[in-house]
């Protein structure tokens, strides 16, 4: 992947954060963004934060089996891509939709695996 586009989706990543405080609309085409250009441009270590929260706003408009698709997908990613820096919150947010489909002694142990990345990872 070009680093240009990495660059821009890592922008983009920090992006969301505020947007999710000032403008919770605007957060939604943020991740859309990150998601087109992943497919556009190839993966990167930010890709799979893209899809683990569009997966999570398609569930959270109420289709909850498109949006688990998309956080097993982002589940995935982050093993494909090799980096583990956004795996804390990828797993976190994860957890959530995760809860509606999966037992829940699964999802309580993927939440901890989560926590404890986000721990290695400084989060």
């Amino acid at each position: 992947t070009d680093p240009t586009m990495i660059m821009a989706m890592k922008f983009l990543g920090q992006l969301h954060v505020g947007l999710g405080q000032i403008m919770p609309e605007s957060a939604p085409r943020v991740m859309q963004q990150i998601v087109q250009l992943s497919l556009l441009h190839g993966m990167s270590p930010v890709s799979p934060l893209g899809f683990v929260h569009l997966g999570s706003y398609v569930a959270k408009l109420g289709d909850i089996s498109g949006g688990y698709h998309y956080v097993k997908l982002a589940h995935s990613l982050l093993d494909k891509v090799g980096s583990r820096e956004s795996a804390g919150e990828v797993i976190c947010i994860g957890t959530h939709v995760r809860a509606y489909v999966e037992p829940f002694q699964a999802t309580l142990e993927y939440h901890d695996e989560g926590y404890a990345a986000a721990m290695a990872s400084g989060e």
